[in-house]
Order: C-alpha cells, then sequence, then structure tokens
C-alpha cells in the first residue's frame, strides 16, 4: 500500500467526524436534548481523558520497567509539561479574552448584549472541544502512519476502522453547545476541519518519522486542553438544572468511548 493510500485512509479516520455535525443545525432549542448532548460529550470527554494519559505514560512505564530513569524523567518532565500547557494555557487565553470582550463592551453601545454572548460562548467553546479532540487525533493519525511505516499494514487498517468509528461519536460532542443556535454550514465545516483534519496531518508526519517524544507531547496537550473543556461543560450542565439527563448522558457517553476501543482491541489493534 502506497504512502498517498495510507494518508488517504488517515484522512478518512479523521474525517467521519462530519456525520455528527449536522446535528448542531437543529432548529428548536430542545433544553433536554441539548442537554443530553452536552452530557455525551462529556462522557466522551471523560474517556478520552483517561485514554489519552494512558498512552501517555506507557513509554513513562515501560522505561521504569527497564530501569531506565533518566527516559523516564524526560517522557514525564514532557508529559507534565504539555499536561499545564494545556490545561493553564487554555484558561489563560479564556481570561484574556473575557477581559478583552469586558473592555470593549464598556466602550460601545450595548446591543443585544445577552443573545450575544451566550451564542459567542457556545461558538468558542465549541472550538475548544474540537481543539482538544483535533490535538488527540493528531496522535492518533501518529499511530497510522508509524504503523505503516514500519510495515505494520494490517494494523494500520485496524487502526483506521477503529478510529473512524471513534470519530464518528466525536461529532456531536463537538456541537452539543451549538444546539437550538443553528450555526452556519461553514462554520461547521471549520469545526470538523479543526477536529478531524489533524488525523490526516499526523498520518503524514507518522510516515516520515517515528519520535515517542512528539507522540507524548501532542497526548499531553491534548490531554490537557480535554481536562479544561470537561470542566467548563460541566458547568453548562449546572445551569441545565437536569441531574437526571445529565447523568444518564455522561454515562453513555463514557460507554460509547470504551465500547469504540474495545472494537480495535477486539480487532488485535
Amino acid at each position: 500500500m502506497s504512502a498517498s493510500q495510507i494518508a488517504l485512509l488517515g484522512g478518512f479516520a479523521g474525517f467521519t467526524i462530519f456525520l455528527g455535525l449536522p446535528i448542531g443545525r437543529l432548529r428548536a432549542p430542545m433544553p433536554n436534548l441539548k442537554t443530553a448532548l452536552n452530557a455525551v460529550a462529556i462522557g466522551i470527554l471523560v474517556f478520552l481523558l483517561w485514554d489519552v494519559l494512558a498512552h501517555a505514560w506507557e513509554p513513562v512505564d515501560r522505561a521504569l520497567a527497564a530501569k531506565q530513569i533518566g527516559h523516564a524523567l524526560v517522557n514525564g518532565a514532557l508529559l507534565a509539561a504539555t499536561f499545564g500547557t494545556g490545561l493553564i494555557g487554555l484558561v489563560w487565553v479564556d481570561g484574556w479574552r473575557r477581559r478583552s470582550r469586558a473592555t470593549n463592551e464598556i466602550s460601545s453601545a450595548p446591543t443585544d448584549v445577552g443573545g450575544t454572548t451566550k451564542t459567542t460562548h457556545a461558538r468558542r467553546l465549541a472550538i475548544m472541544i474540537a481543539s482538544g479532540i483535533g490535538l488527540h487525533n493528531f496522535a492518533e493519525g501518529l499511530a497510522i502512519g508509524n504503523s505503516a511505516a514500519t510495515g505494520e499494514l494490517s494494523l494500520a487498517v485496524l487502526l483506521v476502522i477503529g478510529f473512524a468509528l471513534h470519530n464518528a461519536t466525536e461529532g456531536f460532542g463537538i456541537v452539543a453547545p451549538l444546539t437550538g443556535q443553528r450555526p452556519s454550514w461553514g462554520f461547521l465545516a471549520l469545526l470538523g476541519l479543526v477536529g478531524g483534519g489533524p488525523t490526516f496531518v499526523g498520518t503524514l508526519v507518522g510516515q516520515r518519522f517515528v519520535s515517542e517524544e512528539v507522540s507524548v507531547a501532542f497526548l499531553g496537550l491534548a490531554a490537557g486542553s480535554i481536562l479544561y473543556v470537561v470542566i467548563e461543560l460541566l458547568a453548562v450542565a449546572r445551569t441545565s438544572d437536569l441531574k437526571a439527563v445529565t447523568a444518564w448522558g455522561v454515562f453513555l457517553g463514557v460507554v460509547a468511548g470504551f465500547a469504540t476501543d474495545a472494537i480495535i482491541t477486539a480487532a488485535g489493534a
């Protein structure tokens, strides 16, 4: 199988994320559905957080088991630094945006501030979710590319299938904050590119060189950004006051994450 064919398969694995995005254009606000989708997104992201950190810690664990303390310290420090960058960095960026918006509102006439602020926050949250998933998907693309580069084509194909199924569920999580706001098709396309495009890019990069450190770094960034988004979505869930719907949604999201991961494992990946 040629490098271009592997790259196309990597692109397919990432762009199945587009399958769930159109639900963001539902006309009615439908608070129960919005709360459920928000909760499912939390569940999926909680699973992803666990999955990302587990994969990022594997090189450290192997180095410790082999008594390679220096190598373990390097990867551990890299993971901690990138995890902190992903989490604290987004906190800083969001705080800076809020301060800038507050300054602009003070210096301009208030026109529909409440509705505009709510819409802007929902769009920003959707972009953050897509960005966190995109970082994770870049690492998945690296895995696909690395497998192909080392001659394990069957493993690469199985990873493509598993990741494609997994990404198909992530589109729902990205648009959960947008339900009832009817975002434009262009904005949905942007979210799909941010969330799914990195799988294709990661596949290209992974075919050219194998780097454990690069993989750990991107997994750390993904974990930090995903945790920040989970915190934001939990804040949204509290405002809905629909605890039963939220609990079931989180449960279903976590189960969906483990189910798709089980497919990959059962397939021998």
